[in-house]
């Protein structure tokens, strides 16, 4: 069995399709990457789908989640998601920017995804630029109307970066409750490029309460075991999270193994060390790379990596 000796193991599985993305966010790069796309994944969709298949076996997951990059970039999604769900993977989920959403919003609802979490840093759109460099704002709009009118459940994912985007924070609020979905703010993570500056922009749970509370009044609700996410539900019914991995850890419980593009796996974002499945053929040998990833896990604290998130996925 593969566990760690605080009782931890894998039961959720996020696989970065690609490195590459149509937007430059500023907690994401430090570079506007509009010259060097790389859409071709470094494994086919058979030893991708095999992989998983593999790590399945052994860890009987709970849910996928596929990233990127942006993953609506990728030129096999469809397949992937069918080739999950047919092992038996029902709980498959997205986590992209939204802008080819609203393209693709009905060929993913075929294919079987029930749930996609779209990232939305501002509903501004001098600040929507400012943040992602891309003048898309009204696209990613259109990608949340077509996901929900094809029926999929949506979250909103918001970045916070002090002295950028927290005037946001009540505009999306109720962009959110107008659109009766379930929004996450997200305190800035020390990756990549922000590898040891996380200060310079770390806006804390604690702060964006307190602003919240200046306009809604809303209750605690209970933390389920490994989520990322702490959640609240005003008295007008909105429920909001917020995952605040650099004031409020969640490494004690967390249950996240990531694959990249070129088959390695990470126990943590915090290590940036790949340990490769590539040629891995046995259980014996899964079970022995899981053992070694489940070591990568902090115990207490997240301390970042100077590995881009676009490596290794959202």
């Amino acid at each position: 069995m593969v566990v760690d000796q605080l009782g931890r193991s894998f039961k959720s599985l996020r696989i970065s399709l690609l490195d590459s993305c149509n937007f430059a966010c500023l907690y994401c790069t430090d570079d506007d990457l509009a010259n060097h796309q790389n859409l071709k994944s470094k494994l086919s969709v058979s030893t991708l789908l095999k992989t998983v298949s593999n790590l399945n076996k052994i860890l009987n997951l709970k849910a996928v989640r596929l990233t990127g990059g942006e993953p609506l970039l990728y030129p096999h999604l469809d397949e992937v998601i069918l080739g999950l769900i047919e092992m038996g993977i029902n709980n498959v989920k997205i986590t992209s920017n939204g802008f080819l959403l609203a393209k693709k919003a009905k060929n993913l609802r075929q294919a079987g995804l029930k749930e996609i979490n779209i990232s939305l840093d501002a509903i501004d759109h001098h600040i929507f630029n400012q943040i992602t460099r891309r003048d898309k704002l009204n696209d990613v709009l259109n990608g949340i109307d077509a996901a929900l009118n094809q029926g999929l459940s949506v979250k909103l994912n918001t970045v916070i970066m002090k002295g950028i985007n927290e005037n946001q924070i009540i505009p999306l609020l109720h962009y959110a409750k107008s659109k009766n979905i379930v929004i996450r703010f997200l305190e800035v993570m020390e990756m990549g490029h922000l590898h040891h500056q996380k200060e310079n922009f770390l806006y804390t749970q604690n702060q964006i309460l307190t602003q919240i509370a200046k306009y809604f009044n809303f209750d605690a609700l209970p933390r389920h075991a490994s989520a990322t996410a702490n959640y609240w539900k005003t008295t007008c019914g909105l429920s909001f999270g917020i995952i605040a991995n650099s004031t409020t850890p969640f490494c004690g419980d967390c249950d996240r193994l990531r694959l990249d593009y070129n088959g390695n796996i990470y126990g943590c974002l915090s290590v940036n060390n790949p340990i490769s499945l590539i040629n891995s053929d046995s259980n014996l040998d899964y079970e022995s790379k899981l053992q070694d990833a489940l070591k990568q896990k902090q115990t207490l604290n997240f301390t970042g990596s100077n590995l881009s998130m676009m490596k290794i996925g959202g």
